[in-house]
């Protein structure tokens, strides 16, 4: 494993960099042991008591996105890629996040359940609620590892202090306010992370974009890099060098098919580290609305987050040899780091490291608020220790957080073999969010599917995604870029709906009586409805109308980087 402690990829903070950087850690340790005295049951500590404001929710929803995921990930992605990046927020969660707002938080917000596990356990009984539990509660840790492998690179890079003494110091901060106010003080930081973050990014993008000479700039730099290949790299579209598939019409089918539709809606819909935060919100609208603000600052932070990745592949020249093949020590995951390193002065680097740890901690802040309720609610709950008082669980909630940071240790090193995270992370999310995508449609909107098809579906969907990355890490279908997680991803949700239906044929379903508000025949319109008087009234708090307004906003930015 390469260790990034090296001299030439070391920042130089200055004292001031450090004060801000302090100040910025006792804000986020404040407002933990300030969300604390709000807490006095389980549903405050999981789900903030249903309370918050929808604007809350909203930039709480996409900061709980913006980890390591967004950072690290789509950087490199813009480094290696380029343009075609951009498809991961304009095919890949807009209209999903679109979807989520206006059909599926009805459901959810309206079942009053507490967690996207235990709808599937109302819709197709323990069976497939237990497979979900424990396949969410696998992925949550694993995509933590990700974003604490990121969080202790910049403190190894900070500080100089060793990988696995950087791993477990990160793993403690976002342990101690998440612990102290549960999901109430997750979400409150992740606001705060998402103002800190942006004054990290808009600087940054600036800055490296005048020192290129602009967009005609950097067009011509890339041209110069790598002239056989910078058309691929600065379209979006038929985005062949993404998907790794030579045929430009099977390379756009793998990425509406693939990734706009099965992975983007597999993860936004029903990723409940995501749905959890719409799910704290105070009322009905401000649920659905929650997904819907959440949309408009992700359309346009795909700009200054693709963008830094593009330059730092021309600029930094560590990157751009990498790019042509030498082994420079560094890989595509440094792409921020090395454009921090190269173009900030002391100050603004301290609000670039402090914006980078706010990135890092809200997302795995995210997976693990999101792990302690399911692990609770979900399993221990519900198979281990039943029927025991609510404080009992709200204790069982500390001590699972803890556990889970504790996991996510392990799991960051299995984030540090990979040069790009965000092949890491799609592979991921074929293999758990694909099938419970196609689990959760077709069960939705099909009232016939039955309780065993829900579990045997989720299986066969996992087990048939696993199936295409083995073969893929072994050369039998040859697959580059990040094609074989799209491939993966559509495997699984075929797969898991042709194996749902002729289970659910052969066997019997549950009665209509115990399926209203969870399928969309059966459920009462009103029901779908929400209040739209007092702090929910006005055109512009509709959901219809933020809706369409952010699509027409992405249909204008597709056509602009075409």
């Amino acid at each position: 494993m390469h260790l990034l402690a090296d001299a030439d990829l070391r920042l130089d903070a200055a004292p001031i960099d450090y004060v801000l950087l302090g100040v910025y850690f006792v804000v986020v340790l404040g407002i933990g042991a300030l969300a604390r005295r709000s807490v006095s049951s389980s549903l405050d500590f999981f789900l903030s008591g249903r309370s918050l404001p929808a604007w809350v929710t909203g930039l709480a929803f996409i900061s709980a996105n913006l980890g390591a995921v967004e950072i690290f990930g789509m950087t490199a992605n813009g480094a290696q890629y380029g343009i075609p990046t951009m498809h991961y927020y304009w095919i890949g969660a807009i209209p999903a996040m679109v979807f989520l707002g206006l059909v599926m938080m009805p459901f959810y917000y309206g079942s009053k359940v507490r967690s996207v596990p235990e709808f599937l356990l109302r819709r197709f009984g323990k069976f497939a609620h237990l497979v979900n539990g424990l396949s969410f509660a696998a992925a949550q840790v694993l995509i933590a590892g990700v974003n604490l492998f990121a969080l202790a690179t910049v403190v190894n890079l900070l500080l100089g202090w060793p990988l696995w003494l950087s791993v477990v110091v990160a793993a403690v901060i976002v342990l101690a306010y998440t612990s102290l106010g549960g999901l109430k003080a997750a979400v409150y930081n992740e606001v705060m992370q998402f103002f800190v973050i942006v004054a990290m990014l808009l600087p940054l993008t600036f800055v490296g974009l005048h020192k290129v000479g602009g967009w005609d700039g950097l067009v011509a730099k890339i041209t110069a890099a790598s002239p056989d290949t910078a058309s691929e790299q600065l379209n979006s579209w038929p985005g062949m060098n993404l998907t790794g598939i030579g045929n430009a019409t099977l390379s756009v089918l793998g990425i509406v098919f693939g990734l706009g539709f099965v992975l983007s809606f597999g993860y936004w819909t029903t990723n409940f580290a995501e749905v959890q935060r719409a799910m704290s919100a105070k009322s009905m609208s401000a649920a659905r609305r929650t997904p819907l603000i959440g949309a408009y600052p992700k359309t346009f932070i795909a700009l200054i987050i693709i963008i830094p990745g593009m330059i730092a592949a021309v600029l930094v020249p560590e990157l751009a040899a990498f790019k042509q093949g030498q082994d420079t020590g560094v890989t595509y995951n440094n792409a921020i780091l090395l454009l921090i390193r190269d173009l900030l002065p002391n100050g603004m680097l301290g609000i670039a490291i402090t914006g980078l740890l706010a990135a890092f901690m809200a997302g795995m802040a995210a997976n693990v608020s999101s792990f302690n309720t399911v692990f609770t609610y979900d399993l221990w709950q519900a198979y281990v220790r039943k029927d025991k008082p609510d404080a009992y669980y709200l204790k069982v909630g500390r001590v699972v957080t803890a556990l889970g940071c504790l996991v996510a240790i392990g799991t960051a090193f299995i984030a540090s073999n990979f040069t790009n995270i965000m092949d890491y992370l799609q592979t991921l999310f074929g293999f758990f969010n694909a099938p419970l995508f196609a689990t959760f449609l077709l069960g939705m909107f099909w009232k016939r599917m039955t309780p065993l098809a829900g579990g045997l579906g989720l299986i066969a969907g996992t087990a048939s995604a696993i199936t295409v990355d083995v073969l893929n890490r072994n050369d039998v279908l040859n697959l580059a870029g990040q094609g074989a997680s799209f491939v993966a991803a559509s495997a699984a949700f075929v797969v898991d709906i042709v194996v749902s239906v002729l289970v659910s044929l052969a066997t019997r379903p549950k009665p209509d009586s115990e399926l209203v508000g969870l399928v969309w025949s059966l459920t009462p319109r009103d029901q779908l409805r929400h209040d739209d008087t007092g702090e929910n009234a006005g055109w512009y708090r509709k959901p219809g109308v933020l809706a369409a307004g952010v699509l027409v906003v992405t249909v204008a930015l597709n056509i602009v980087f075409w």
